[in-house]
């Protein structure tokens, strides 16, 4: 029910049972017995009732009761009237609640968290207690706890001179609330949603100078520095005017400090968690494997190494050595037995540096700062801004990162911690002399004693016993390499009917290549030699296929469409190399080889697989798989859209889902690889599948999730139909890249794209690219102020939809000729076409396409002065939005909310509305997009009195504007000169 105060259900019951008394004063008085809302009686009454909750079971006189209720001039009946009002509400009350006693009155056998004031004082102490122990995401957990009981003005509606007090005095507390909420999320890395609630904030409370205080520190911590300033010059020149004062000291020292870019400033060690009552602890290391022989020597070097990481700089360890030598076993071993002298954590990655795609040390960091409990939006993009808040939630922690399978030393040193008390181990096949300062270690092959001593644990003391030279025999034929030694015990423990002699014969008569393991990486590849020698058949040819498949994983429904076999089969196959050490069970559902074990399992492929065409043929299903999935996604999220059948046609092997969030969960989760199946296909027959999956896939350039993959492999496939002389998949390669560009705000290069994709299409009698083609192009014209180019381009677009029968497609192009009306003075029309569009979508029953149609039927609407419904339509298209992980129209939605609030003449709603849209829009979108939402900020903080901060906002817009020689520079210089004069 609206308006029961949030109270957890174990302490509803209280002394009464489950349907016991529950009051608010945090908003209106109100009274419940379990779900039902009690009758109060008049604003007297409520009144009497609120000065008896608020002294929490203490008597009150009748003389205190009638102050408190008229104050110091009270009816000459008031003691009768008092009386009157408690009678009554004894009758709406439980027996035994309202007592009287003393000549007075009071409330009494409350239970516990019957009043939501009580909770609010009993919670606010539990998060102060919290944060004093230093478990500040308990204390913030809580603390919002408390601020969610509010339910608008405390004793609203409520008369007499007792509750106006009450009223000041809760409200205060609850801004105190607040500014210790906001001091934490800025503890806790999170300023860049807390400048959009201290931006309203200060709106509501412009002489508070705390939040003042702290909106200069997140814009600070957000990279706006000038920004930052110029809340100090509004709030400066707010006092003189208001007040006659200055700043308090405070606010003037932190404007020194950022003036002075002092480091102390810098963003806090405390990392933003999901609300949780312990801190954010990664635990990221590998299981150690329980049969861990030798290395004695270098495990007490390497454990004494990260020992002295305690009280003095960081200390580094770097292992080098060929591939299978043990680097990683022993990384982690030492890694395991260290962890208790790190006990904020340990963080592990495979940087794949034997691999033709080594990990970013951008998206590593990333994965870092998440795992420290960093949200998203507060992560910047650029490499050297995310190592330096690396390092800065580090200061202060002591964890352990171990980096492994590392390509160099340049991909090793953004991802270092750099403070005292942490440290790095790091593996490599390069051994790392140009990583200052790094103790480094060159791990050879075992000692013969070692060797055996690891084939016994594995293989057993009994069968090696009464076999010793033999067993020399083989750990000297595997070279002495750990990982030879492990996969040759393992195939011997696994068949029973085998003896060591049976072994050794077969390494020294079948496997003379092992003798090539002393050098480099064809030691490796002789110790799968002899893995790959004992598959079974089945197991050999799912080893041989999988391993063709790019992208750094693959799903069990994806390797069941690779080999064609059903899940369950595919299922036992990939369990079964996975205990073969073949192969890696990356996540449950999901498999991954060793970059050593691909390139093996590739030339297995070329060498072993018959016919030869199996190899394509493999490759294909999986194309096919992720072709006819993602096709069914498209349909699920745009029902009636005919791109679905204007798609090379997959046949029935894809994935079936029966809602939205399945399909879109799906889409998301298999992005990388389906993108990476999407390259493997760059030329050839299957190029055209490769393209229509990619254009079936939209959804991760249009939500800006994988925009920059996305269009690298777009552009991929346009060079590859361009060089293979292949128009068609040329035409609907380019209106894929030319919409990828579109969405980066990449206008100059997607207009080009778009032209050509429309002859294309247009040469090859290809009808639904060129619609998309001409939308695009409209698009384009639109956001370049180019009008009737763009009326042209959109007109074109509907009649090229309608003419292929797509009803869902004609619509966007008239929302889009909405916009274009609403910019050229033609509200009325507008609102008429959006509308058209939007009954389009939702005759079909298109959630996410209609939020398109409810955005441009908004902005109509707002235009037209129907504000209550403008800001309807944004909402709900708002929550569609992110119910769909479309960061991008998220933030233009919640922009063009703001233009709504502006319109509406609500500056400070506008302001918290921008605020989020850049926020959300950090790395998406593109420049232009950017200018937009700065532009609109700034207007809204002219509202509010922030002229300042104004200023900064569109100097930023103007010079991105500027710089891409768009007609919106003109605007934004008008908006300066009259702030200026």
């Amino acid at each position: 029910m609206d308006g029961v105060p949030r109270v957890p259900e174990q302490r509803r019951s209280g002394s009464q049972g489950p349907v016991a008394l529950r009051f608010g004063v945090l908003g209106p008085v109100r009274a419940w017995r379990g779900e039902e809302l009690l009758s109060t009686g008049s604003p007297q009454q409520r009144a009497l009732l609120a000065a008896l909750l608020l002294r929490e079971g203490r008597t009150a006189t009748a003389a205190e009761l009638i102050d408190a209720l008229w104050g110091e001039e009270p009816p000459s009946q008031a003691l009768a009237a008092l009386r009157t009002y408690a009678s009554r509400l004894r009758k709406v009350l439980d027996p035994g609640v309202l007592v009287s006693e003393s000549g007075g009155y009071a409330v009494r056998g409350l239970g516990d968290g019957s009043l939501d004031l009580s909770l609010a004082q009993e919670w606010a102490t539990e998060a102060e207690k919290a944060r004093g122990a230093g478990d500040l995401c308990h204390a913030r957990d809580v603390l919002n706890r408390v601020l969610a009981l509010w339910d608008g003005e405390p004793l609203a509606g409520v008369p007499g001179p007792y509750a106006e007090a009450q009223r000041v005095r809760l409200e205060e507390w609850r801004l105190q609330l607040l500014e210790s909420r906001l001091d934490m999320d800025l503890e806790q890395g999170c300023h860049a949603e807390a400048v959009s609630e201290l931006t309203a904030l200060t709106a509501a409370h412009p002489l508070r100078e705390r939040l003042r205080e702290l909106l200069m520190l997140a814009l600070y911590r957000s990279g706006r520095q000038a920004e930052a300033l110029a809340v100090y010059a509004d709030t400066r020149r707010l006092l003189a005017d208001e007040l006659g004062v200055d700043p308090r000291p405070g606010l003037r020292e932190l404007q020194q400090r950022i003036l002075q870019a002092d480091p102390g400033l810098a963003e806090p060690s405390a990392p933003l968690a999901e609300p949780s009552a312990v801190p954010v602890r990664p635990a990221q290391l590998p299981a150690t494997v329980p049969d861990f022989t030798g290395r004695s020597a270098f495990v007490s070097e390497l454990s004494a190494v990260l020992a002295s990481a305690e009280g003095r700089v960081m200390a580094v360890s770097a292992l080098a050595g060929i591939g299978g030598v043990g680097k990683t076993t022993l990384a982690v071993h030492v890694a395991h037995q260290a962890r208790g002298a790190f006990p904020d954590g340990q963080l592990y990655v495979d940087l794949q540096g034997a691999g033709a795609r080594a990990a970013d040390p951008e998206t590593v960091l990333g994965s870092f700062l998440r795992a420290l409990g960093t949200a998203d939006s507060a992560i910047p993009d650029s490499l050297e801004e995310r190592a330096a808040l690396y390092r800065s939630v580090l200061d202060g922690r002591r964890v352990l990162v171990l980096l492994d399978n590392a390509r160099d030393a340049a991909q090793v040193r953004p991802l270092l911690p750099g403070t005292s008390g942490c440290a790095a181990l790091v593996t490599s096949r390069a051994r790392m002399v140009d990583l200052a300062g790094a103790h480094l270690v060159d791990l050879d092959v075992m000692s013969p004693d070692e060797a055996l001593s690891l084939f016994t644990k594995i293989v057993g003391g009994e069968r090696v016993a009464s076999e010793r030279e033999a067993a020399l025999d083989v750990v000297a034929a595997c070279g002495f390499l750990p990982l030879a030694i492990r996969i040759a015990a393992s195939r011997l423990a696994a068949r029973r009917t085998w003896t060591v002699s049976v072994l050794a014969a077969k390494l020294a008569d079948e496997r003379r290549r092992l003798d090539e393991l002393q050098a480099g990486d064809l030691a490796v590849k002789a110790t799968f030699e002899l893995g790959y020698g004992q598959l079974e058949p089945a197991q050999a040819r799912a080893f041989r296929l999988l391993g063709l498949a790019d992208g750094p994983d693959i799903s069990l429904a994806a390797a069941a469409a690779v080999l064609d076999l059903p899940v369950e089969e595919t299922e036992d196959l990939l369990e079964s190399l996975v205990d073969t050490s073949l192969l890696e069970s990356a996540a449950p559902g999901r498999y991954r080889y060793h970059d050593l074990v691909r390139l093996y399992a590739r030339a297995c492929a070329e060498r072993d697989e018959q016919p030869p065409g199996e190899r394509d043929a493999a490759l294909c299903r999986l194309l096919d798989f992720y072709l006819s999935t993602a096709a069914g996604v498209y349909a699920i999220e745009r029902p009636g859209d005919r791109l679905v059948d204007h798609l090379h046609p997959a046949g029935p092997v894809g994935l079936a889902f029966s809602d939205r969030q399945a399909a879109r969960d799906w889409l998301y989760s298999e992005a990388v690889p389906l993108l990476a199946c999407v390259r493997q296909f760059a030329g050839g027959t299957a190029l055209r599948r490769a393209v229509d999956l990619l254009w079936a896939s939209v959804d991760l350039a249009e939500s800006g999730a994988n925009s920059k993959e996305y269009e690298a492999a777009a552009t991929l496939l346009r060079d590859a139909a361009r060089a293979g002389g292949d128009v068609r998949a040329e035409g609907r390669a380019s209106v894929v890249l030319s919409n990828a560009r579109l969405f980066s705000g990449l206008f100059d290069r997607a207009y080009p794209e778009a032209q050509e994709a429309i002859q294309l299409a247009e040469a090859t009698d290809d009808p639904l690219p060129s619609s998309w083609a001409a939308n695009i192009l409209g698009s384009i014209a639109f956001y370049q102020n180019r009008y009737t180019d763009a009326e042209r381009f959109f007109s074109q677009a509907i009649e090229k939809f309608r003419g292929c029968g797509d009803l869902a497609g004609s619509a966007s192009p008239l929302c889009n000729l909405s916009r274009l009306h609403l910019a050229t003075g033609r509200a009325d029309t507008a609102v008429a076409l959006a509308r058209q569009g939007t009954d389009i979508y939702q005759s079909l029953g298109h959630t996410l396409r209609g939020a398109n149609g409810r955005y441009a039927l908004g902005m109509a609407l707002a235009k037209t002065g129907q504000h209550g419904e403008a800001a309807e339509q944004l909402e709900e298209a708002l929550r569609v939005f992110r119910d769909s992980r479309q960061r991008l129209w998220e933030g233009m939605t919640l922009c063009r909310l703001a233009e709504v609030d502006l319109e509406a003449c609500r500056p400070d709603r506008a302001a918290g509305h921008a605020e989020m849209a850049l926020t959300v829009l950090r790395g998406i979108g593109g420049d232009w997009r950017r200018g937009h939402v700065l532009t609109v900020l700034g207007k809204a903080l002219n509202g509010i009195g922030h002229s300042g901060r104004a200023r900064v906002c569109w100097r930023e817009a103007l010079e991105m504007y500027e710089r891409l020689g768009s007609p919106e520079a003109d605007g934004v210089r008008g908006l300066l000169t009259p702030v200026a004069a």
